[in-house]
């Protein structure tokens, strides 16, 4: 039996044993945003055993927690939990974004004080980069951090900080000094979000959600042993810390399994606009739905490839503005060709005539458009791809 075979069938062995079957049914809710503390009964379970194994960051080396696969090994191991329809048991900046940048820039010391909290699930993080006038100009940031001697004094604010209402600590980018270039004067810290100079305040959106916040820092204090990177070099763990949130989000980490929508267009088309066999009736809206699904395939292989070079030996850079600006175009499309396919039915607001798909599809489609702007928007997405990948000259 080759080695692939054999830890697929421990793999599935395992899952058996330790995979409650509650969390794979479809409708279940789906908990892998909150941390351990937020969670309770099979969800909370799920979490717990599949940090013991070392499977909520099966790549990462076992002494920070991790599983320590390998590529192939854990292309099974999803394989396996997509089989059975498993929820990601967590997710977060924590695993996508912080943690592959401790890995790459962190201190022996802050990898084993860090990373095995994030792999058991116990510590939520947040992103501290935009301001109220620091958005696709990032470099442009005025949070101020003060030298204390052992610590930095950080006041100012950040705005768009996704789950802060939720989040423990937070990786920020501060200025530390003012008498520079702005990319030179940019320090990365990291500091918990229970520090009593932090204000979080939760910014509603036109879907009538609320997964952003705007927080503002009055004295709030960073040790230096949680500054990453050297003082005043912080935009370069910054930048390479975008190039792990562009790779998640150009990944398939847009969305969740929502309860109340269907993951297939097809099946929604032949739900809504279907005959009685459930052919598609319209042969416009046929094509559309044809060629998203071409387009879903097609950018899924070509995601796979990428990472698995990545994995080889060659560390995924630029191509992630690429990964993240297709997903998010991608995902802006399907939405608004799912709210298409219902017609009237997506003019839905609040429950009663509306079913909980079409009142949750309104709300995606609604959502789905600030995809192309978090992350990094997709024009300056675009204009990386032009200098960095395709090489062009600047006007």
């Amino acid at each position: 039996m080759d080695k692939n075979k054999q830890f697929r069938e421990e793999v599935r062995q395992w899952l058996a044993d330790n995979c409650p079957p509650s969390v794979c049914k479809k409708g279940a809710p789906v908990k892998s945003a909150f941390s351990l503390k937020h969670r309770e009964g099979d969800s909370k379970t799920w979490l717990i055993n599949m940090a013991a194994k070392g499977w909520i960051a099966p790549m990462w080396p076992v002494q920070y927690g991790g599983g320590g696969l390998n590529f192939f090994e854990n292309k099974v191991l999803q394989q396996e939990l997509k089989r059975i329809n498993a929820p990601v048991a967590f997710a977060g900046m924590g695993l996508s974004m912080i943690g592959p940048t401790l890995l790459e820039f962190g201190t022996e010391e802050q990898k084993q004080r860090h990373l095995p909290k994030i792999a058991s699930g116990e510590i939520h993080w947040c992103q501290g980069y935009s301001e109220p006038n620091a958005g696709s100009d990032l470099a442009n940031l005025q949070t101020k951090a003060e030298d204390k001697g052992d610590h930095f004094l950080i006041n100012g604010s950040k705005i768009w900080t996704s789950g802060a209402m939720h989040a423990d600590w937070m990786f920020c980018l501060v200025r530390t000094d003012f008498d520079v270039q702005k990319q030179k004067g940019i320090s990365f810290v990291l500091f918990p979000m229970t520090d009593p100079g932090v204000t979080r305040k939760p910014i509603r959106l036109i879907s009538g959600e609320s997964p952003f916040c705007q927080i503002f820092f009055d004295d709030v204090k960073a040790k230096k042993e949680d500054m990453v990177g050297k003082l005043n070099e912080g935009w370069t763990v910054g930048k390479r810390l975008l190039q792990y949130e562009r790779s998640s989000i150009g990944g398939g980490s847009i969305g969740s399994r929502d309860v109340d929508i269907t993951d297939s267009i097809i099946e929604l088309a032949q739900q809504y606009r279907g005959d009685e066999d459930g052919q598609i009736e319209d042969p416009l809206l046929r094509n559309e739905v044809i060629q998203q699904e071409i387009n879903s395939r097609a950018f899924s292989a070509t995601t796979q490839r990428i990472t698995a070079e990545a994995k080889s030996g060659k560390t995924m850079g630029f191509s992630t503005s690429m990964m993240k600006y297709y997903a998010s175009e991608m995902t802006k499309k399907k939405s608004e060709l799912m709210v298409s396919i219902l017609g009237p039915n997506a003019l839905g607001r609040e429950e009663g005539e509306f079913s909980k798909q079409e009142l949750a599809i309104t709300r995606r489609w609604l959502f789905d458009k600030a995809f192309t702007i978090a992350g990094g928007c997709s024009e300056v997405q675009l204009d990386i791809i032009a200098k960095r990948i395709l090489q062009l000259p600047s006007a």
